[in-house]
């Protein structure tokens, strides 16, 4: 086993595609299917299922590949302790984040990451739901709130919450909820995310209390920006980042509703254990840090008891 070998059928489990991988390396899709042939014929096992299109993992397949990314990053983990301390930040960084956050925050610090080191080739990814780094072949995910497996760090990057707010026209027509339970006569706006439980708001513990509600409305999608639009245009209420809302609650254009439940949902940069002291990981993680902390986002990211008193929420 070498570690070309692992590198090549990384690629193409990740490709799923002859085309595609010989494509990337430089060789003709017979060359690759000819070089998987004597990969398997040397373990004595079928690694790969085979369509005139596609190529898929079989049950052997999956074994190998989980094992290869492993290896993989640990030759690479012993490559970067052997050089200089001062490396610089170089080759392929590949982040995952959610479509707004990525759109205000991490697109723009990619790009004068870029500025400072062209060696480096920045690849963001978004998603409405955080994407497995390790099997996706991710550096860098930027979280909310998600506590990390064993093998992945965390770097606090914000602190964040989310509260329940809607639009004064939505409120003045079909009036405040005076607790959770009432929220079940409300139009709330559903975000649909991949792995959780869309339709119950789940709230940070009170007194011992785990609170909850139940919601429906007749708005859901996965896309934070949109559900955030429709709530501005008076649709219904929504649970969303204070990030994201603070500068609208401030301005008139959102009210906070029981402002006494929220969720904590911190903002993290999530990374692979052997990624931890690269320098292009660290290097954008420290960039993206100062960069929020130079846009004074610790005001705008807190709905501090002021900001709820203008907004009428905080009862003498």
């Amino acid at each position: 086993m070498s570690e070309s070998d692992l590198g090549f059928f990384v690629l193409l489990a990740r490709r799923e595609s002859f085309v595609e991988t010989a494509r990337e390396i430089g060789i003709t899709a017979s060359a690759v299917s000819r070089r998987l042939a004597r990969l398997e014929d040397r373990l004595g096992v079928r690694l790969m299922n085979r369509t005139t299109r596609r190529v898929s993992l079989t049950g052997e397949g999956e074994a190998y590949f989980s094992k290869a990314i492993l290896l993989l990053g640990e030759i690479e983990e012993l490559e970067h302790s052997l050089r200089s301390g001062q490396e610089m930040p170089s080759g392929l960084l590949r982040i995952n984040a959610t479509f707004g956050f990525s759109r205000e925050y991490i697109a723009p610090a990619a790009s004068a990451f870029r500025e400072v080191y062209p060696e480096v080739e920045v690849q963001l990814v978004v998603s409405d739901a955080p994407m497995n780094l390790i099997e996706k072949g991710f550096d860098l995910g930027i979280r909310f709130g998600n506590s990390p497996t064993s093998n992945l760090t965390q770097r606090l990057l914000q602190r964040n919450r989310r509260f329940m707010c809607a639009s004064p026209a939505y409120l003045k027509r079909y009036g405040e909820p005076a607790s959770l339970h009432d929220l079940s006569r409300h139009n709330c706006i559903v975000l649909r995310q991949e792995y959780d439980v869309y339709d119950i708001w789940r709230f940070d513990d009170r007194s011992g209390e785990s609170p909850s509600a139940r919601v429906k409305g007749g708005l859901s999608t996965n896309d934070g920006e949109m559900a955030r639009e429709w709530m501005l245009g008076g649709q219904g209420i929504m649970l969303r980042s204070e990030w994201d809302i603070a500068h609208h609650v401030r301005e008139g254009r959102l009210r906070v509703v029981l402002p006494e439940y929220f969720q904590t949902a911190n903002i993290s940069a999530i990374y692979p254990e052997r990624h931890r002291l690269t320098a292009k990981v660290r290097v954008f993680v420290d960039l993206l840090s100062e960069r929020l902390r130079a846009a004074n986002l610790s005001a705008p990211f807190q709905i501090r008891n002021a900001d709820l008193k203008r907004a009428g929420r905080i009862r003498k």
